[in-house]
């Protein structure tokens, strides 16, 4: 009965659905290509000759990207597969298509209506089912077990927050979690959180976040750009949200740290900004013109200028460059109620981390990098601008922080290889 009203409501609130499409389309003109797939029709893709397909859901950028080890394993453990990737955003999309090219099939997921799913599962016949994150789709799961497709929830977390949503609807929840074959969660919390809401038994596994190794252009790159601002210092904002480029940039402005050292006095850092998303860029520029401070853009791909206050990284794929390129990193998304973006990456090429209260997407991971000493919390935009002062200054305590970054990051490698163990105790 739960499942069939949460059908009824998928069903009602499908012109929504559209309406919000065109909404976004307004700065994303991407969100109005497709559309088909988003309601089940996939009449022109193809399935494999062989029939042999493994689909693996990743829902947006961040679930893209962490998946990328789990795909490199996947193709080296079944090299006769072909691997479907399905996505929810055209960001998303645009990320698998620049990590994996044509190499790996792409389409939208359905929106969960029974039909759709019945659809997308008869037209691409998975050998199984790998769905990123916390996402739970009822009809999906249900449209799997129908089909004798097994489907696994891996990579798995569930913060308090998201917890308390399904236990608003605790037999829906109950019934997908116990749908899955499998769940490989990143941590004993997450695990502890998943069974409460009915899970059976899933496993640790740790986070695949971990094992992305930095792309060798990308580190070349950052370095690149090193050498473009000789010695002046750089203080990232990676992954900013709405709201937290104000903040920011009142403070610095307010307070502005300075250069490390004598020489460096009279060149104060600089600050880049780089917005999670990237319909949001032009709106970001418009906020650092109105602070009056000097702007630079890098998808004008012009070398960095001395007198540039502010860079923007209006591009996408290059995190890792410029997290190779920054002295010190704040982390969107802690600074509001976001809940952070990932701070891995920053850890794993040596970069100290600034962290602001809302870490609820990478709890554990923030804990512990904070314990061993790769990062440090701030508690709002002022305390972050005089903190990275404050490091800015001190290259002991920077060097100590990325040492112990990097020790962090290796030491929690290995979810893949747990993943691909609980895979194939399935599939097997």
């Amino acid at each position: 009965m739960a499942r069939f009203i949460y059908s009824l409501c998928v069903v009602l609130l499908l012109p929504v659905a559209v309406i919000y499409l065109l909404w976004r389309a307004r700065k994303q003109p991407e969100y109005l290509k497709h559309w088909g797939e988003r309601f089940g029709f996939f009449g022109h893709l193809s399935r494999p000759a062989n029939g042999l397909l493994i689909w693996l859901h990743a829902v947006s950028v961040g679930e893209t990207r962490a998946a990328q080890p789990l795909i490199s394993a996947l193709r080296e453990r079944y090299p006769d597969h072909q691997i479907l990737i399905t996505h929810m955003t055209p960001t998303g999309r645009a990320t698998s298509q620049e990590l994996f090219g044509d190499s790996i099939a792409q389409c939208y997921l359905p929106y969960d209506t029974t039909w759709a799913m019945q659809r997308f599962l008869r037209h691409f016949s998975p050998r199984f089912g790998l769905v990123m994150e916390t996402e739970l789709w009822p009809n999906l799961v249900a449209a799997c077990a129908q089909r004798d497709v097994p489907l696994m929830l891996v990579n798995a977390r569930l913060s308090e927050k998201s917890a308390a949503g399904y236990a608003k609807l605790p037999a829906l929840a109950k019934e997908a979690l116990q749908g899955l074959h499998a769940i490989g969660a990143q941590s004993q919390d997450d695990a502890d959180r998943l069974t409460a809401l009915g899970a059976r038994s899933p496993s640790v596994v740790g986070n695949i976040k971990f094992d992305i190794d930095a792309p060798e252009n990308q580190i070349a790159l950052g370095k690149n750009f090193r050498t473009q601002i000789r010695q002046r210092q750089v203080f990232l904002a990676a992954s900013t949200r709405e709201g937290e480029e104000a903040l920011l940039l009142d403070a610095w402005s307010r307070n502005a740290p300075v250069g490390a050292g004598d020489t460096l006095l009279h060149s104060p850092p600089l600050l880049i900004i780089v917005p999670r998303h990237p319909q949001r860029f032009n709106d970001v520029a418009a906020l650092v013109q109105a602070h009056d401070l000097c702007l630079q853009r890098r998808s004008e791909n012009n070398a960095i200028e001395a007198g540039t206050d502010v860079l923007l990284g209006d591009s996408m794929g290059e995190m890792f460059a410029w997290h190779t390129l920054a002295d010190l990193a704040f982390i969107g998304g802690s600074l509001l109620d976001f809940g952070s973006q990932n701070l891995i990456e920053a850890c794993a090429v040596g970069t100290p981390v600034l962290l602001g209260p809302s870490t609820y997407n990478f709890a554990d991971a923030a804990f512990e990098a904070q314990a061993c000493g790769a990062a440090l919390a701030i508690i709002d935009a002022d305390d972050l601008v005089q903190k990275a002062r404050a490091l800015l200054h001190d290259a002991a305590a920077l060097a100590r922080m990325s040492e112990a970054g990097l020790r962090f990051a290796q030491q929690h490698r290995g979810a893949t290889a747990r993943t691909m163990e609980l895979i194939a105790r399935v599939v097997n």
